[in-house]
């Protein structure tokens, strides 16, 4: 699995040790780093199954800043991915990537659900 992480965030380091306690296998990635790119985000979020909002982080100043909870409205998606590939902060993180599952953001039932 891929971990992909701000090793910074509070989040990412409660899921880290949760990942670490479980015995998963999993590499980290430093988002900040190594931002996902465009054609990572595009597979990653039509593997999830989730709408590409999600895949933000909505919570980020750098998204307030760029006032995109107007602005997503009235973009493509592939203006979307474009945009999540330019900064690692405006991605969600956590990151989980699995052979068949991605999920941003750690809710710990849902990641037990799918490394279990």
């Amino acid at each position: 699995m891929l971990f992909i992480e701000y090793p910074k965030c509070s989040t990412c380091q409660r899921a880290g040790k949760w990942l670490e306690a479980q015995g998963a296998e999993f590499e980290r990635r430093n988002i900040v780093e190594n931002n996902p790119t465009k054609e990572e985000l595009k597979a990653w979020h039509q593997k999830s199954g989730l709408p590409l909002k999600r895949f933000f982080n909505t919570s980020g100043m750098k998204y307030r800043e760029l006032e995109l909870k107007d602005r997503l409205k009235e973009m493509s998606e592939d203006e979307q991915y474009e945009l999540l590939a330019t900064d690692g902060m405006l991605v969600k993180r956590p990151l989980l990537v699995g052979e068949d599952f991605v999920i941003p953001g750690f809710k710990e039932k849902e990641w037990a659900e799918k490394i279990g």
